[in-house]
């Protein structure tokens, strides 16, 4: 018996040969089998935590630096990134790091030791880290930013599928497979979708290819010093970040310990919260083009749904409503936050654009390491102080939501600045 993970991985190699003379299909559906790859294995170790934390007796502090060891390799490897696939092409790019990526899956299902499982995970973090952003530049390629959001939205649904297997369906599988052997399928996994990868055709594009180095790099520092990034950076740092990091991890410990439920009933709350990511993922493909024909923009649909999200996660946070719906509408809201990386390309060159979204895509995955880390220690702290572990949660979750709120005002502000004339 193999997880979903792989047989989804399979079936997208069988239609691939299907249909082999679409270019669309044959170009989407190898990249979407890559970020399905990766969105499941960033999110496994919310489900298999009491496990680890069982077989390793390691505090919440040490779960949390484990797991953001995928973080940490991910989000380092960003800014070089943007360079490789704007100068050799988002297949060679992907196909190398996947190789990585299972290379690290089969370590950590023989790792027996903390320090061994971080370097695994480590190793995941660094092969997935060009499945989103090779998407986002492949379909640049192929279809041209007027399509951009549609797309990006389409391949974060088959994050969303990943995100969604990685919940309940895995909890079913651990109890009769274990941990270990997941983590060997997957490493299959990812060898099969290498493959799907390095398969799909190349389209060669004007641009980084033919510039040096040193320009490459100073068109890198002018992104990085532009207004229009860091307009965007706080919001996604802060609530984007802040996301990944509680679906990737303090999802299942919040309910068990702040809600009292065990752990199928956590895993099926992330299910839900995984499946209105998906829904919101999907209603943004299908929708954002009717929407802006409607006169309402990418901007204003980003603006409302982060403003939804601070709404939901302050229920969640007092404990207030039902919470099946509110972890539901959790993952619907915040699927938005992903338009940031299409409404930022448009104030650059195509050429630009891997460089831009990993420059973005780092200060997610810098904001996502670093919540995860800290949400764990500060839990360990306050315990240490004698505050009860669901107080502990609550009081951890407060502050994360404080700073959310000031990242959203931040992006608010800067709207307003940038609409006013002149600017």
């Amino acid at each position: 018996m193999f997880p979903v993970s792989f047989i989804s991985s399979v079936s997208l190699l069988a239609l691939t040969g299907v249909f082999a003379m679409n270019p669309w299909l044959r170009v989407f559906l190898p990249f979407a089998a890559g970020y399905y790859f990766s969105y499941f294995v960033r999110n496994v170790n919310a489900v298999i935590a009491p496990e680890l934390t069982r077989e390793l007796g390691v505090s919440a502090a040490d779960l949390g630096l484990l797991t953001s060891a995928y973080l940490l390799t991910f989000g380092a490897v960003q800014l070089p990134l943007g360079i490789a696939l704007d100068r050799w092409g988002p297949r060679r790019v992907e196909t190398g790091l996947l190789l990585i990526a299972a290379a690290g899956c089969g370590l950590f299902a023989l790792g027996e030791t903390l320090p061994q499982l971080a370097v695994a995970r480590g190793l995941i973090g660094l092969g997935v880290s060009a499945c989103l952003m090779a998407s986002f530049k492949a379909f640049g390629q192929w279809f041209g930013v007027e399509r951009q959001a549609s797309l990006n939205a389409a391949i974060m649904a088959a994050g969303g599928l990943g995100a969604l297997t990685a919940s309940t369906p895995l909890s079913w599988a651990i109890p009769a497979l274990g941990w270990r052997t997941v983590f060997v399928a997957l490493g299959a996994a990812g060898l099969v979708i290498a493959l799907l990868i390095w398969r799909t055709p190349d389209k060669p594009a004007a641009g980084a290819a033919g510039e040096s180095l040193r320009r490459q790099l100073a068109a890198l520092r002018d992104i990085l010093r532009s207004r229009a990034f860091w307009r965007y950076t706080p919001q996604s740092t802060l609530i984007v970040g802040g996301f990944m990091a509680l679906q990737g991890l303090w999802a299942v410990p919040w309910l068990m310990n702040f809600s009292g439920l065990p752990r199928a009933a956590a895993a099926h709350h992330l299910l839900l919260m995984s499946l209105g990511m998906l829904l919101g993922f999907l209603g943004i493909a299908f929708g954002i083009g009717p929407l802006t024909a409607r006169g309402v923009s990418a901007e204003r649909v980003l603006q409302t749904g982060m403003g939804l999200g601070m709404l939901a996660t302050l229920l969640i946070v007092t404990g207030t409503g039902p919470s099946e719906p509110l972890w539901f509408a959790l993952g619907l809201v915040f699927s938005v936050g992903n338009l940031a990386y299409a409404l930022l390309q448009k104030h650059y060159a195509g050429s630009l654009a891997g460089r831009v979204n990993t420059a973005l895509n780092l200060m997610v995955f810098v904001g996502a390491f670093s919540i995860q880390w800290s949400f764990g220690a500060a839990i360990d702290a306050l315990q240490a102080r004698g505050m009860s572990p669901r107080d502990a949660y609550q009081a951890t979750f407060g502050v994360l939501l404080a700073l959310q709120l000031g990242g959203w005002l931040w992006y608010l502000a800067g709207s307003l600045r940038a609409a006013r004339p002149g600017n």
